[in-house]
């Protein structure tokens, strides 16, 4: 793990509770954002990524809870922190971006409304003063014509345009850590592109660290520098973004590279797939939450693998990489398309 690390979340543990059981939305995540880096989390939807982001920045609805672990933040633990320092918080130092801007973006507010009170929340300035400000931070994001901009509302702008106003909000006090939680879901693949391009400028520009959380590799690929893969609410891989393209190893995050179309390869038949689904988080298995999709499966699998910590410091959950796993040599990589 870093020593530079802006974020720390140590073994979370997120549940929702109804009156008959509790559900293990996230059961013991674990990872590091470095200062100024960009960590990727991906997974399958359903696998705990966005309520992981929701629990770092406590606004996790009811019925759900943090039941367990830190998050340390300079290293401070914001599960410990009041409702009142978390506001102080949130929208100044932690910002977050949202999957959908329609729906994000107050509509029966300006755009310049909605971005001017992050500034009065957060900085004792004028009213005038904050506008001016908000002007900037339109134009910053690549809005043209920003001093028209700022008065309309959400609907007036493109879905692209929107994407770009919830950055401007995100970034409006120059906050350490961003998390963008699929930033370019629903928009076309050049607008994507450009909104990616945009985030990796100001992250550049503005020193911050990212959390980019996305189910895209492609998007991994281009932005990140370490990714923590997860499944069934748990961290199942964790490496540089180099290391796990180059050498993926658990069986599931081998399955998702697998099921990628390549243009730089001749595919002979068809691509590999994933069966089955992500369990449902109140339906967990007991052991390995990926032992009943995996081609891989033993009887040791019916127990919880621990996330090892390997020589090159990349971690992954898995028994194939221990001495208790009981069956044949297995080359992940290699073998994963047969056996599935």
């Amino acid at each position: 793990m870093a020593n530079d690390a802006i974020l720390q979340v140590r073994d979370l543990r997120t549940s929702f509770f109804t009156k008959e059981l509790e559900v293990k939305a996230v059961d013991g995540v674990t990872f590091d954002v470095p200062k100024g880096k960009t960590l990727g989390i991906v997974g399958e939807s359903g696998s705990g990524k966005s309520i992981t982001s929701l629990s770092i920045l406590n606004l996790l609805s009811h019925p759900g809870k943090i039941v367990g672990g830190e998050i340390l933040f300079h290293g401070e633990d914001l599960t410990n922190k009041k409702p009142a320092e978390m506001r102080r918080i949130r929208g100044n130092q932690i910002s977050m971006i949202f999957q959908e801007p329609m729906t994000s973006l107050n509509p029966t507010f300006t755009v310049g409304q909605q971005i001017i009170e992050s500034y009065l929340i957060h900085e004792n300035i004028s009213k005038k003063e904050a506008r001016q400000r908000a002007i900037e931070m339109l134009e910053l994001v690549g809005i043209p014509s920003p001093k028209k901009r700022i008065d309309q509302y959400p609907f007036e702008l493109s879905g692209g345009m929107r994407q770009r106003v919830m950055i401007a909000i995100a970034l409006a006090c120059n906050p350490e850590l961003l998390i963008a939680d699929e930033p370019t879901t629903a928009l076309d693949v050049t607008i994507q592109a450009q909104i990616l391009e945009l985030i990796k400028d100001l992250q550049t520009r503005l020193g911050m660290s990212v959390i980019m959380i996305t189910h895209d590799l492609g998007v991994v690929a281009e932005t990140c520098d370490h990714v923590a893969v997860m499944y069934g609410g748990q961290v199942v891989e964790f490496a540089t973004v180099e290391d796990l393209f180059a050498k993926p190893k658990h069986p599931y995050t081998v399955g998702l590279m697998k099921s990628l179309p390549r243009h730089d390869t001749d595919i002979e038949g068809d691509l590999a797939i994933i069966k089955g689904a992500v369990p449902a988080p109140a339906d967990m298995p007991n052991g390995c939450r990926f032992a009943p999709r995996c081609p891989f499966a033993r009887e040791v699998c019916k127990e919880l693998p621990y996330l090892e910590v390997e020589d090159d410091h990349r971690q992954v959950r898995c028994w194939i990489y221990t001495d208790k796993w009981d069956g044949p040599e297995v080359n992940v990589r290699d073998e994963y398309a047969t056996q599935s």
